[in-house]
């Protein structure tokens, strides 16, 4: 796993908390990929919280620049 700074971790847990914020803004951003990002969500989150993220996540539309729909059009800060 790369060495990310401690607000690095910080923003990317509150991305991936976010539930209109894809993986792929998080990869472009910060180069981990979702089952990185599941990493480090399960080693700072306590357990019964991680459990419920994934519950949330899993197979959510929004999470997923692939799955969501066309007409879901966003502003994208420079930062993604």
């Amino acid at each position: 796993m790369k060495n990310l700074k401690i607000e690095d971790i910080s923003r990317i847990i509150e991305m991936a908390w976010e539930d209109r914020t894809p993986f792929e803004a998080i990869e472009f951003q910060f180069s981990l990929k979702e089952n990185e990002v599941r990493e480090i969500m399960r080693r700072e989150m306590k357990s019964s919280s991680f459990k419920m993220w994934r519950k949330r996540v899993n197979g959510r539309k929004t999470k997923h620049l692939s799955l969501r729909s066309k007409e879901v059009k966003r502003f994208k800060s420079q930062n993604q």
